[in-house]
């Protein structure tokens, strides 16, 4: 390469000079500017070299050439690719890392949803390199004033700009964009203790009536249904009221296997003899955190009704591997099923649901607050539901009326005549 370098400079005062043979730098007007023709994009690269000197134009075509070169050899193309091929090739990254058990399935179609109203904001033809850090400056008034009825809560648009610059870090290393991420607008600090924030969750009344409810709704001969939709009211029903009893997530129970479920006497003094206690084991490949965990509870006998249903016989065991929420063991229920079926279930309970964002996600959070207010610490809550301590107590903490009060009361007590009395320690 050198010695048709060294040709091209002996070659006279042309207003073209050939750099490694297939590049020209050649005069245009006072300035020089460099070109290239690409087979692979069909197109030729140009680009000024901001300079009038001849012997620094031929030192910048050339850095600018290898430069080029080394990108072509990588893979990379000079053209900019658009925003929508950037999501693609960043979400067939992300599903290497689901296929690696680096992270679950829910997680990618979070990021694929985040991801996807991201494109309704940019554009999904606008060209990565086009975009500098500004460019997502007013994300958080597209989400909420320009979704509507749609608009999304604060804390779905922090997670939703993390996922943004996330994918644009990964492009920026592989030289699709020219930043490594967008400098969002500064969004007013959430207050956690604000009940207007909190997560919504169930009260003991409500669970208690849906599972009235649900004795009404799975009823074959008064509500005259047919075998199949008896058999999808029933996985729906026992799904939620598993739900509430378990506090497992919504990937960890649509993937639970029966052969991650089993049944153990306790011997319980408080009970007066033995109790059933159901064992669940959660595997590391279905947990959101990638961990595995084990745990106990008492379900009233849920699980084996729902076993009956698919297995008149009774034995977890011949099913093995099945999933246990569904009808075949093969595809378990899906999410928009079990929000149909959770519809009905709410109409029929009459659970009040002003100012409630109640969702099928809340029996998680039901089940996490009855455990706290019941008196267990928040590491052994944190335990059994494949969570830390700090986010426990960041989430659920302030959220109970019975917590504050039982706290506003410590070391103390409540005459008959309605006065506070100190105890003694």
């Amino acid at each position: 390469m050198d010695q048709d370098y060294d040709a091209d400079l002996d070659a006279g005062d042309g207003e073209e000079i050939r750099i490694f043979n297939d590049a020209i730098i050649y005069r245009r007007g006072e300035h020089w500017q460099f070109r290239l023709w690409l087979k692979r994009e069909n197109k030729y690269a140009r680009k000024s070299l901001n300079t009038r000197n001849r012997a620094t134009a031929i030192e910048r075509g050339r850095d600018f050439y290898l430069e080029l070169y080394a990108n072509l050899k990588q893979g990379k193309t000079y053209f900019s690719i658009d925003a929508k091929k950037g999501v693609e090739m960043y979400l067939v990254h992300r599903q290497r890392d689901v296929d690696a058990k680096l992270i679950v399935k829910g997680r990618l179609a979070t990021i694929r949803a985040h991801l996807k109203n991201w494109l309704d904001f940019i554009h999904r033809d606008t060209k990565l390199t086009e975009l500098d850090r500004g460019a997502c400056e007013d994300y958080f008034h597209f989400r909420v004033a320009g979704a509507r009825s749609h608009a999304a809560r604060q804390t779905t648009i922090v997670n939703e700009q993390a996922s943004i610059n996330a994918m644009m870090s990964w492009l920026f290393k592989r030289g699709e964009t020219r930043v490594d991420g967008f400098d969002f607008r500064r969004l007013p600090r959430l207050d956690k203790h604000d009940e207007s924030v909190r997560r919504s969750t169930f009260e003991a009344e409500d669970v208690a009536a849906i599972r009235a409810a649900v004795v009404g709704y799975c009823d074959k001969k008064a509500d005259r249904i047919d075998l199949t939709e008896w058999r999808q009211r029933s996985l729906a029903s026992h799904y939620f009221l598993v739900a509430s009893v378990t506090g497992l997530r919504t990937g960890e129970q649509l993937q639970l296997r029966w052969s991650d479920v089993s049944w153990v006497q306790h011997r319980s003094a408080r009970h007066g003899g033995n109790v059933e206690m159901v064992c669940i084991r959660v595997r590391a490949e279905t947990s959101k955190v990638r961990t595995s965990r084990r745990f106990y509870c008492r379900d009233g006998g849920l699980l084996r009704s729902w076993l009956r249903i698919v297995s008149p016989e009774g034995d977890a065991g011949r099913l093995g591997d099945g999933l246990v929420f569904s009808v075949d063991g093969i595809k378990p229920i899906s999410k928009r099923a079990l929000f149909y079926h959770f519809e009905k279930l709410m109409t029929l309970a009459r659970v009040d649901r002003t100012g409630r964002q109640l969702v099928p996600y809340s029996f998680r959070h039901f089940f996490i607050t009855e455990r706290i207010t019941g008196g267990l610490s928040y590491g052994q809550v944190a335990e059994m539901c494949g969570t830390s301590i700090a986010q426990i107590e960041r989430t659920y903490y302030h959220l109970n009326d019975r917590l504050r009060m039982t706290h506003a009361l410590a070391g103390y007590e409540v005459d008959e005549a309605g006065l506070v009395v100190t105890v003694a320690g």
